[in-house]
Formats: C-alpha cells, structure tokens, sequence
C-alpha cells in the first residue's frame, strides 16, 4: 500500500503547529497533550518535519466559533475557564473537566483547523494537517468526549464558505463521528463517512448503516461499524469495500479525514486490534484516495489516541510522512535521543524500537455473502447508502 507516485508540488504539505496546543490539558484524563509533544519530537527526530512547511495556528474568533456553536455555549465555555466548580453544558464532568483557559486553548485548535483548511484551499498547500485536531464529537450547545469545540465542523464550514462545492469527510477513529455527522445530517454538500466500533459496545452508542442523513442529505451520513477485535485485515478489507466506491460517486472538491489512532490493540478506552502497521496503511489508502477522488486537497486532523509512548507517536508520525508523499520505512528504528528523551524524564515503561509492529497487512477483497460479523457489516453499510449514492450494493468493484 504505496503512496501516490510524485512528491514535490503533489505533496507539497503545511503542518499547523504550535507549543500553544499544549495547553489543551483536563489535568489527569486520557486526553493528555503530551502525546502531541511526543508525536512532534518523533517526527522532529526522524526529519519528518524536514519535510514539511510549519505555520503557527491563529486562534478562532468569536465570530468564526459562531458558524459551529451557539452564543449561550460559547459564553458557558468563557465561565468554564475561570470557574474550577463550573458544570453545565457538557462541562464539569469526567470526560469534560474544566480548566484554567479553556475557551483560549480550544479556540487555538479550532483555529488551526480552519487555517489548514484554507491552505489547502487557497494554496499554496495541496495537504493540510492538525494533529491537535479531529475533536469530532462536539456538538452546537454542548462539549462532549474529551471535545470543547468542533474543529472539524469548522474546518469544513471554512471550505464551503471558501467556494468548495462538495466536501468528503472520512472518519477512522474508533469512536463515531457523532458532532460532525450532527453538523451536516441535512446538508447534501458534505458526505460523512464514519468507520467505527459497533455502537452497541462503545461511545458515543451512534453510527448505525441505518442513519443516512435526511431530507436531501439522504445517503451522505454513510457508517459502517466494526465489531470489537477487528484487525488490520479486516479493517481494512471494510474500508476498501465501502470508503473509495462512496467517495468517489460523491465527487468532493477536497478530502477531509479525522486520523484518531485510538484503534490500536493496546489502547486503553476501545477494544478494536490494529497494529501501527495497519493505521500506516490507512493512511497511505487515504492519500491515495485524495489523489483519485478530490484533486490532490487532503486536509488531515489527528482525533483520538490514548497509547502514549507506544501507539500515538509512532502512528502520527507515519501520518505526517506519508502526508509528504515521503512514508517511514516500518522497519526503521526509533531513534535513541527520542528514547533517552523519556528515560531522562522519567519514564520506564518498555518503548518501541521500530517504526513498525512487524506485521505486513493482506486484507483479502471484499465479496457479497460473507457470513462473519465483519462482512455482514459491510452488506448492512453498503445495502443501506450504496443505491442511494448511484452504485450497486452487491458488486464488488463499486
């Protein structure tokens, strides 16, 4: 699973970055900052960000925050950042608690992902990416899993106001895109795609074949659920019988993806059985896709992950190479300074000492009548929104 041949303009690729991201922090909480930091100086130590052309992130204005939330959330949001006994609005809870700055700190993501999304719109970009991004379960009025602000409802927002017709947005972290798929339920201009653990076993509890948007929408919501254990194989064979043939019948003017590694073996919150080598090849399936299907426009925002020391770095990393057109070699060694970086502060946890976990993913095509868990979610997907996206649910080259 190479990537798109051609490196150059092609690939040509801005990473919005800033130390300011760090102070996205719920204090003791799975959504940690340090597995940014971690991520960047991996990248940093392996030359990846060489390759890559870094601006800093502009916060979001009120006015821009506007486009996604309501008034009376936003001013919660402010309250929030100064007030350690605030609850309300999905604030002051256990996946949500509120901290000092807030509003500031989320806006700074935001923000970041409305810039992306304009570098690969306006140039002189062809890929954007935001790893502090992808914090897709938000919604209008109120904060939810680990999400104060929706990134991505307002990166997209950007790109349509920005003269993008059509928007495709692909979805692999292990929890649904419940905020996004919220977001654009009734608008035929964005298709939402959303590969997830079945709902029945995991947060957010959405993301059924059966939710396909509504009115002239319907058919864009498109989610296809995976049963708990699903490994690189098979994640991937779903991904290839439903993700190229939606897209592409779409027609979107630029891809939009939420890359949450959060379905990794070892992570902590979810129980599906990735290894990095199989998020890599995710990744690379979604560059090519973008070359294929959206004119080369790939805005990338990070999501969920919670591996630490073990998942998170390594595949994000991957993320921002193959965004180059540059992937990491899964064999290539961690590099030492990065280890002894953690050793110096404390860490002994055991590390990794590759890129890759030694696996070689071979999904095997998809085809009508399988009788696993797997492949009747796939039929349950493509049965649901295929005919309403022009394609044929029971061939398997659509």
């Amino acid at each position: 699973m190479s990537s798109p041949p051609g490196t150059g303009s092609d690939c040509r690729t801005t990473l919005v970055w800033g130390e300011g991201y760090l102070g996205y922090d719920f204090g003791e909480h799975p959504m940690t900052p340090v597995r940014l930091d971690l991520t960047i100086s991996l990248a940093r130590e392996l030359g990846v960000l060489d390759r890559l052309e870094v601006a800093g992130p502009v916060p979001a204005g009120e006015s821009e925050l506007l486009a996604v939330h309501g008034a009376g959330y936003l001013a919660a949001v402010r309250a929030a950042g100064s007030d350690p006994g605030f609850s309300g609005f999905g604030l002051g809870s256990a996946d949500n608690p509120v901290f000092e700055g807030m509003f500031d700190a989320a806006a700074l993501i935001a923000g970041g992902s409305r810039q992306a999304a304009l570098q690969v719109w306006k140039g002189p970009a062809r890929h954007a990416v935001n790893i502090a991004g992808g914090l897709h379960h938000a919604m209008r009025d109120s904060a939810a899993g680990f999400c104060v602000f929706n990134d991505v409802v307002l990166a997209i927002r950007t790109l349509l106001a920005a003269g993008a017709r059509r928007v495709a947005y692909v979805d692999i972290d292990v929890h649904h895109g419940d905020g996004v798929q919220a977001a654009f339920y009734e608008d035929p201009r964005v298709l939402t795609i959303s590969l997830h653990q079945d709902p029945r076993t995991l947060y957010p509890g959405t993301g059924f074949a059966t939710e396909l948007g509504s009115g002239a929408a319907e058919g864009t919501s498109v989610n296809l659920a995976l049963p708990p254990g699903t490994r690189d194989d098979g994640w991937l064979r779903a991904f290839a019988a439903v993700v190229p043939g939606a897209v592409t019948a779409f027609g979107p003017d630029v891809l939009v993806t939420q890359c949450g590694c959060d379905t990794h073996h070892e992570d902590p919150l979810a129980d599906l059985a990735l290894t990095v080598d199989g998020q890599r090849a995710a990744y690379a399936a979604l560059h090519r896709l973008a070359h294929q299907a959206a004119g080369g426009r790939w805005l990338a925002l990070g999501g969920g992950g919670y591996g630490v020391l073990r998942c998170v770095p390594r595949t994000w990393t991957h993320l921002l190479a193959e965004l180059t057109g540059r992937p990491i070699d899964p064999r290539t060694p961690v590099p030492a300074s990065w280890t002894d970086a953690l050793r110096r502060r404390g860490v002994r946890a055991e590390l990794p000492e590759l890129m890759g976990e030694g696996r070689e993913p071979a999904p095997e095509p998809w085809v009508p009548g399988g009788e696993s868990w797997l492949d009747r979610s796939i039929w349950a997907t493509r049965n649901a929104c295929y005919p309403l996206l022009g394609l044929d649910p029971a061939d398997p080259r659509d």
